[in-house]
C-alpha cells in the first residue's frame, strides 16, 4: 500500500514514461507537446492536501493508497440493456460507449444523426488529424493549476468529441458513456471530452460514469464545453461508480454572448467522487444554471466545488445543489459566484439544501460571493436539516407507515432537482432510482 503523495507522484510519473514508449508517442506532435507540458504542470503541483483550502475537507489519501495500472478496453459481458439501465441511456439515441476508458464500438450506436453533427472517440479524431482537437483541446481546463486536470491531460488518450455546427439542432440527446470494470489489480483511466456548439446551435448531452464490480479503480474525467454566440446546450452528468470507485471530474464552461448552459450533476454512488465545475461567462446576456443531486450512504464521500465566473454585463447564472446523506457519509459542497468588476447588470443566486438521514452524516458547505461590480443582484444560502417531524406525523396519521412517509419526504426532497432534467427518459429513470434508494433506507436516530 502506498501512502506518501511523492511516492504515489512518482508511480504516477513512471506510468507515463511507460505509456510513452508503449505507443502514445506516436500521437502527433501538438498532443506530445501538449502531454509533455501537462506531466510537467502535475509533478510540479503535486497532489493536493487537507491543508490546501480547496481540499479541506476532502483527503486523496484513498487514491494514494493504491498503485493503478492504465485500463484496458476489455471485453465485457455485460449486455447493452444493462448499460442503458445503468446510465439512464435511450436505447434508440446515438451513444458513445467507453470500456476503462477506452471506445467499444460494438456497444455503440452512431445512428440518428443530423446533418452538420460530428460525434466520435478522441482516439479516432487524432488518427483522422481533426484539426477542431489541436485548436480547442486544453483552452478551457488549466492543467496549469490544477493537479487531476494536468494529470488527465498528460495521459489524453480517449474520450469523446462532439462538434454541433452552426444553426443545427440535434433533436435527440447523445449519450456518453464510460463503464469501469476492475480487474485483479487496481486500474484507471482518463477519459477527456471536448464539446463544442457553434452558433445558435442547440444539443442535449448525456454523459454517464457507471461502476461494475467491487474492485478499486480510479476515473480521472475532464470535459471541456465551448457555446458560441447563441448556442443552447443541456448538460448531464450521472456518476453510478461501484463500491470501490474513485471519481475525480472537472467541467468546464466557456460562454459567449447570449448563449444558455443548463447543467445537472447526479452522483448516485461511489467511494470517493470529487467533482469540480467551472463556468465562464464570457459574453453578454449569457445564461448558466448548475442543478446538482447527491445521495450518500455507508462510508461514501462526496465533494462538490464550483465556480461561476461572471466577465461580461447583463449574465445570469442560477445554482441549486442538494444532497441527501445517510449512514456515515459526509458531503461536501464548496459553491463560488466572482462578478467582476465590468459585470454590471448581473443576476446570479446560489443555493445548497442538506437533508441528514443519520446522527453519523456529516456535510461542510460554503457558498461564496466574491463581488467586484456595484450593480448586481446577487444572493447566496444553505441548509442543513433532518426529516420534519411534523410531515411524518402528518402521513402516519392517514394511515401511512413510518418507512414510506420517510421514503415520500425524502423522494420529495430530492425531486426539485430530478425534475429539472428536460429528458423524459432520464427523468423517469432517475424517479424510480430515487423512489427505489429511499425505500431502503432508515433512519432510527431521528423518527
Amino acid at each position: 500500500m502506498m501512502t506518501s503523495s511523492k511516492e504515489s507522484q512518482n508511480q504516477f510519473l513512471a506510468t507515463f514514461e511507460l505509456n510513452q514508449a508503449n505507443g502514445a508517442a506516436q500521437s502527433p506532435s501538438w498532443l506530445r507537446r501538449l502531454r509533455k507540458t501537462a506531466i510537467g504542470c502535475f509533478q510540479e503541483l503535486g497532489f493536493p492536501t487537507t491543508r490546501d483550502e480547496e481540499w479541506k475537507y476532502t483527503s486523496v489519501e484513498p487514491i494514494l493508497s493504491h498503485v493503478f495500472e492504465l485500463g484496458k478496453g476489455t471485453e465485457t459481458t455485460a449486455t447493452p440493456q444493462v448499460l442503458l439501465s445503468q446510465s439512464f441511456a435511450e436505447a434508440a439515441a446515438c451513444r458513445l460507449v467507453f470500456i476503462n476508458g477506452h471506445f467499444h464500438p460494438a456497444l455503440s450506436s452512431m445512428a440518428r444523426l443530423p446533418a452538420g453533427v460530428r460525434v466520435a472517440s478522441l482516439a479516432q479524431a487524432v488518427r483522422q488529424g481533426d484539426e477542431l482537437l489541436e485548436a480547442r483541446l486544453a483552452q478551457s481546463a488549466k492543467h496549469q493549476e490544477q493537479t487531476f486536470v494536468a494529470l488527465n491531460t498528460a495521459f489524453i488518450e480517449d474520450g469523446a468529441m462532439v462538434a454541433v455546427g452552426e444553426g443545427c439542432r440535434v433533436e435527440e440527446p447523445i449519450f456518453l458513456v464510460f463503464v469501469s470494470i476492475p480487474g485483479e489489480s487496481p486500474t484507471m483511466s482518463h477519459p477527456r471530452n471536448l464539446i463544442v456548439l457553434q452558433a445558435r446551435s442547440e444539443a442535449e448531452i448525456v454523459e454517464s460514469y457507471v461502476g461494475l464490480g467491487k474492485g478499486a479503480y480510479f476515473t480521472n474525467a475532464v470535459t471541456e464545453l465551448e457555446l458560441a454566440e447563441e448556442a443552447l446546450l443541456g448538460h448531464c452528468r450521472v456518476q453510478r461508480e461501484g463500491d470501490g470507485g474513485l471519481h475525480v471530474g472537472a467541467l468546464t464552461a466557456r460562454l459567449n454572448r447570449g448563449s444558455r448552459l443548463t447543467a445537472h450533476a447526479l452522483t448516485l454512488s461511489g467511494l470517493l467522487v470529487r467533482n469540480n465545475v467551472m463556468a465562464l461567462l464570457d459574453g453578454e446576456g449569457s445564461e448558466c444554471t448548475l442543478n446538482g443531486l447527491y445521495v450518500l450512504d455507508g462510508q461514501q464521500h462526496v465533494d462538490n466545488h464550483t465556480e461561476i465566473e461572471h466577465v461580461k454585463p447583463r449574465a445570469m447564472s442560477s445554482e441549486l445543489y442538494k444532497g441527501v446523506l445517510g449512514g456515515h457519509g459526509r458531503g461536501v459542497f464548496n459553491g463560488k459566484i466572482l462578478v467582476h468588476k465590468d459585470a454590471q447588470k448581473t443576476n446570479a443566486r446560489q443555493t445548497n439544501k442538506n437533508l441528514l438521514l443519520s446522527e453519523h452524516a456529516v456535510v461542510n458547505t460554503k457558498p461564496q460571493l466574491e463581488i467586484r461590480a456595484d450593480d448586481v443582484k446577487c444572493s447566496h444560502g444553505s441548509t442543513i436539516g433532518q426529516l420534519d417531524r411534523d410531515a411524518l406525523f402528518y402521513f402516519r396519521s392517514r394511515g401511512i407507515g413510518s418507512e414510506e412517509a420517510q421514503s415520500l419526504l425524502c423522494y420529495a426532497f430530492a425531486s426539485e432537482v430530478a425534475q429539472r432534467i428536460k429528458i423524459a427518459s432520464m427523468r423517469e429513470g432517475l424517479d424510480n432510482y430515487l423512489l427505489a434508494q429511499f425505500a431502503k433506507k432508515r433512519t432510527p436516530a431521528i423518527l
